[in-house]
């Protein structure tokens, strides 16, 4: 990819127009194809993969309607974690500006989209800076956006730029962005807000917590959908496309989401004052323990494609919320704070393994074509 080469594409699309966030929160380097039909069943959508007639970015998951039951355990999940929540995007801000100064943050949407937004009120809150903050897409298999890195060379110094998500499983999304910055002059080096799979060295924590923002879907991300890359829509100039729900407004959660956490940065702002510079002296070099664990229980429950298998409380929700679910591994000390994943699978009745040498607190996996083999 050459980031200066090409026509300009459209400017970043912002809210209220596209996404509930407010316009200086984020913009999104993406086309708006909210007037596309692009939603598919799960079950569909999971043939289609497996039988690699298709790829997961050329269509949508239905969105998720969550039950009564399930928003009254994201508030509780919310309450409970707001604090600790905070604690992390101030550690991973604060490292950010360590190693760039003043930051240009390039969240991964949408995912990393609400953590960029948080670490960028930080930013403001803490240091009295205002960091640009960008969204764009990436798509395991087929790379980074393009037409979105090339923008972003041309308003701002790659060396400024620092790539954001919300969370670490097995390390895939690291290993694509990697790939897919080879040769161009973007760092690929990724900031999350939990690293338990051992894949980066800027993080807020290893541990693997329930982060509210993964208990949700588009109502807990401005109302914007997952992203897609499908030649149909998107074509040469053009940035990878998702849609806005608006319709969806009634149940939007995602500025709740932003001010609860914000909300508790005094109580935590000098504590992260005394952990940073702590962890930032630590050896953090990645040690992909999450890919190695991965593979491992991937033979021990006979999956032969390594993607089948979703490690982590984020990923593990993604899979009950979005993909067809074959059964979880939990461990048994994390059930208390699983509440949501356990309503989740008794609700799509899928079974719940305790593991008890689990390194994550759980771990889902997605039904092999077929059926299962264990």
């Amino acid at each position: 990819m050459n980031p200066v080469a090409s026509a300009a594409p459209p400017p970043p699309l912002h809210g209220p127009e596209f996404s509930s966030y407010a316009a200086a929160e984020v913009s999104w380097l993406l086309t708006d194809l909210s007037h596309v039909a692009l939603e598919a069943p799960a079950e569909e959508r999971e043939a289609m993969m497996q039988a690699k007639a298709g790829h997961y970015a050329e269509s949508l998951p239905i969105e998720y309607q969550p039950t009564a039951e399930y928003l009254e355990l994201f508030h509780e999940a919310l309450a409970a974690s707001a604090e600790r929540v905070a604690h992390a995007v101030g550690i991973v801000t604060e490292l950010v500006i360590a190693a760039r100064g003043t930051p240009v943050l390039v969240s991964l949407a949408r995912a990393g989209t609400p953590v960029g937004i948080l670490m960028r009120r930080w930013a403001q809150f803490a240091h009295g800076v205002e960091l640009p903050h960008y969204a764009v897409s990436i798509v395991r298999g087929r790379g980074i956006d393009d037409e979105a890195m090339r923008h972003l060379a041309r308003h701002h110094d790659p060396a400024r730029v620092m790539f954001v998500d919300g969370w670490t499983g097995k390390g895939a999304i690291c290993r694509e962005l990697t790939e897919a910055l080879a040769g161009t002059p973007f760092d690929p080096t990724l900031a999350v807000l939990a690293d338990p799979g051992g894949c980066t060295g800027i993080f807020g924590t290893r541990d693997d917590f329930l982060i509210p923002s993964a208990c949700l879907n588009s109502t807990v991300s401005g109302l914007v959908s997952r992203t897609v890359l499908n030649a149909r829509y998107i074509g040469p100039g053009q940035f990878h496309g998702a849609k806005f729900y608006r319709e969806l407004a009634p149940g939007d959660v995602s500025g709740l989401f932003l001010d609860a956490v914000e909300a508790c940065f005094p109580a935590v702002a000098a504590r992260v004052a005394a952990d940073w510079p702590v962890l930032a002296a630590t050896d953090r070099t990645p040690d992909w323990s999450g890919w190695n664990i991965a593979v491992r229980l991937a033979g021990e429950y006979g999956l032969d494609d390594i993607n089948l298998l979703k490690p982590g409380v984020g990923e593990t929700t993604r899979v009950l919320l979005r993909r067809s679910p074959w059964r979880v591994l939990i461990r048994p000390d994390a059930r208390a704070e699983l509440s949501h994943i356990l309503l989740l699978a008794k609700d799509t009745g899928v079974p719940v393994d305790e593991v008890a040498d689990l390194p994550y607190a759980c771990v889902g996996l997605i039904r092999p074509k077929g059926g299962a083999a264990q």
